[in-house]
């Protein structure tokens, strides 16, 4: 596994995504489900945790928060 260590307003904007999972219930829905199997993927690769970071098809999931995308973009 590569470790990726991100820093400047990146690492920032890392810790906002992580921070904000919590608040989506589909998302801690995942996590826990991941976390009881103790596997790094569920569903045929749709949601993987890496690095703490949701990832649904290989891509962050940013929660539905207009702030935080509008900040990303």
């Amino acid at each position: 596994m590569i470790e990726v260590v991100v820093k400047g307003p990146e690492a920032e904007l890392t810790e906002k995504i992580k921070r904000e999972r919590g608040k989506d219930k589909k998302v801690v829905k995942v996590v826990k489900e991941i976390k009881k199997m103790r596997v790094r993927n569920l569903r045929s690769n749709e949601w993987e945790i890496e690095e703490d970071l949701v990832l649904k098809e290989g891509k962050v999931y940013i929660l539905k928060n207009k702030k935080l995308r509008i900040e990303i973009i």
